[in-house]
């Protein structure tokens, strides 16, 4: 089969095309023929960051049909549509493969008429929005219509993939949704994913904008620059709201207002969805799962999530373009 490999860290010239035996799947494992691999910022950081297998195949996500299932394994069979996430978690197989090994709970069967460009834009992205929207000192711990409620979410940086992601969520979950974008593009995508209100940055009214459309404050804050933002957030956030980070963008440290912050009895919460745990990453594949029956999280230009396709072969180029910051979902030709 072909798999895209790397054995040493460094820029995406490391990864070169190679012909690797199928394996097997073992004890709980299936193996999965891949369709498409979906990249995540993560991956071309831990490309670039350590190789601790002598060799790597790399990204988390992606999907597929069952090939072959081993021994205990139970509720999946050969040909079952699935969607893939951390498929490379501790482990040196990812999904930039025409076959992906991995363990039976990474692989989540796909409703009927999903697409496996859907399916390839879950993983990291939905299930990071997921944790982000149910950290809440009040709940809930999950996602269903009617959950948000009375909520008033705010997602800065709505034109990303997990920006996007939790607008959808957010949205199906009943809240009324705030987006913070940077041009009129990406306003239109975040608009086209569901946000009730846009509200352009940078901007000195930033937010007297945002309180004008939630008087008594926000309940939930999706962050991707806490650096950039902790002041924003502080003030523009309700009583006992929850502020969940997920990326580092502009800045590797932030600074809070504490006085201000402990007033509001805000919760900060960091969110990475590799060490959230088993019980949240269910919680996660249960609801997206009914999200997308609900058909509640599709993707393209005209849902708000440009899609920008590779073959493998350019699994390096589309690394690249992960990194250097194109908007929307960065997607791998794999198989058929």
């Amino acid at each position: 089969m072909k798999a895209i490999v790397y054995s040493e860290p460094g820029a995406s010239s490391v990864l070169s095309l190679a012909e690797r035996e199928v394996a097997d799947p073992g004890s709980g494992e299936v193996r999965v023929r891949i369709a498409v691999s979906g990249v995540n910022p993560t991956d071309w950081k831990a490309r670039a960051g350590s190789v601790p297998f002598p060799e790597v195949v790399p990204n988390q996500d992606g999907a597929g049909i069952i090939d072959a299932v081993g021994e205990g394994v139970d509720g999946l069979q050969p040909g079952d549509r699935v969607w893939v996430y951390l498929a490379a978690h501790g482990r040196p197989t990812g999904t930039a493969q025409e076959f992906a090994v991995l363990p039976a709970e990474r692989a989540v069967p796909l409703p009927e008429g999903i697409g496996f460009d859907v399916a390839a834009s879950l993983g990291v992205p939905a299930m990071t929005a997921h944790r982000a929207l149910t950290v809440h000192e009040a709940g809930p711990l999950r996602l269903a219509p009617g959950a948000l409620a009375d909520r008033t979410v705010l997602v800065q940086g709505g034109a990303g993939a997990v920006g996007h992601a939790a607008i959808q969520l957010a949205v199906w979950a009943g809240a009324t949704v705030i987006a913070t974008v940077s041009s009129d593009e990406k306003a239109e995508l975040a608009r086209a994913a569901g946000a009730h209100h846009i509200v352009r940055y940078p901007d000195e009214a930033e937010a007297d904008r945002i309180r004008e459309i939630a008087p008594d404050g926000v309940d939930h804050i999706v962050e991707v620059s806490p650096a950039q933002n902790a002041a924003l957030d502080v003030e523009v956030i309700a009583n006992h709201g929850s502020v969940a980070y997920y990326a580092n963008n502009n800045g590797e440290a932030f600074t809070v207002p504490i006085v201000a912050s402990f007033a509001k009895n805000v919760r900060w919460q960091g969110v990475l969805v590799y060490t959230v745990g088993e019980a949240a990453h269910l919680a996660a594949v249960e609801d997206i799962t009914a999200a997308l029956q609900d058909g509640a999280l599709p993707v393209g230009e005209e849902a708000g999530l440009p899609l920008t396709w590779f073959p493998l072969e350019e699994t390096a180029a589309a690394h690249d373009a992960v990194e250097n910051g194109t908007t929307g979902k960065i997607l791998i030709q794999v198989g058929d």
